[in-house]
């Protein structure tokens, strides 16, 4: 066997094993919440006869092993089960709703990956000039803020001071592209600030290091400029670890996204995760923790693959 074909295949065997202990992993969480699920779904008022059959149509009755396998074995023939509020098949409801959270999580990485591997190569540039310091103190200041404050704030400046954006993020199906990206103009931005510093000092970071070089030395004696040693010398050589980080922030874009799509109410996956965790739905919290999980863990594996590939050390351990 080819050593690329059988590194990917390692990886991906890694990440399915991954994927069955995140399984485990939250279906033994939510055994281990407090107190009576088909209590607190149904409330005080409810009768032991309605208790003992919600009970047993959420299978409380039968050993937690029993239903974890049954569980994991209807996801893995895409079958989610039903909502125990609605009464809807959440196969149908997560299907919508993580679309929608996938087209904010492409609008933020078209915005924030071009723009943090700008401001990189920027900083790289001017190093230790005041374009350098201007970008690394802003971009350090906005990581350090938590997102919903950076969410509340744009709001109250932006939707309702001057206007512009939508505090209330709301799409559906009849709307069109131009007036979807009207409404996500502000969740986009959060977004944005948020990913943005670590991606651009992972670029700076890397390019850096490789400026270090005997062979950018050699590019900067020929008499090259700074920029085109940069672009054509130390950024394609530096690209194995800013593919890394930028995959790893593409999969916060779409896995932490609950808190600002709580902030705008985006009808996104984490607004239905968080609704769901309210109501104690626990067939849609376990539906969503592993999509979160399995998503996570795909962009992950991705990102080892393409730095294998990406990198002749990698692809030629030997």
């Amino acid at each position: 066997m080819h050593p690329i074909i059988k590194l990917i295949a390692q990886r991906f065997t890694l990440g399915i094993l991954l994927l069955v202990a995140a399984s485990v992993l939250i279906f033994g969480l939510t055994e281990a919440l407090p107190g009576d699920a088909a209590q607190a779904v149904l409330g005080q008022a409810a009768t032991p006869e309605s208790l003992a059959n919600l009970r047993e149509e959420m299978g409380l009755n039968r050993p937690a092993s029993t239903r974890y396998f049954e569980w994991f074995g209807g996801i893995l023939q895409g079958d989610m089960g039903v909502s125990i509020i609605n009464r809807l098949d959440i196969a149908e409801s997560v299907g919508k709703r993580l679309g929608n959270t996938l087209f904010l999580a492409f609008w933020a990485a078209v915005v924030s990956v071009p723009l943090a591997i700008f401001l990189g190569l920027l900083a790289v540039r001017y190093r230790n000039r005041w374009p350098d310091k201007l970008i690394s103190g802003v971009t350090l200041t906005t990581i350090s803020i938590p997102e919903f404050l950076i969410g509340y704030v744009l709001v109250y400046f932006l939707a309702v001071k001057l206007g512009f954006g939508s505090a209330l993020a709301m799409v559906n199906e009849s709307m069109t592209l131009w007036e979807k990206l009207q409404a996500i103009v502000l969740p986009v931005m959060v977004l944005t600030l948020v990913v943005l510093a670590h991606m651009m000092r992972m670029t700076r970071a890397a390019i850096l290091n490789v400026m270090q070089s005997a062979y950018i030395e050699t590019a900067e004696l020929k008499g090259l400029s700074t920029f085109n040693v940069i672009a054509k010398h130390a950024f394609p050589n530096a690209i194995s670890p800013i593919v890394n980080v930028v995959m790893l922030n593409l999969a916060y874009l779409v896995v932490g996204v609950v808190v600002v799509e709580v902030v705008f109410v985006y009808p996104g996956m984490g607004q239905f995760l968080v609704d769901a965790v309210t109501k104690r739905d626990v067939p849609v919290v376990l539906a969503c923790g592993v999509i979160f999980a399995a998503i996570y863990i795909g962009l992950n594996m991705l990102a080892d693959i393409i730095s294998i590939l990406s990198n002749p050390r990698l692809r030629h351990p030997k």
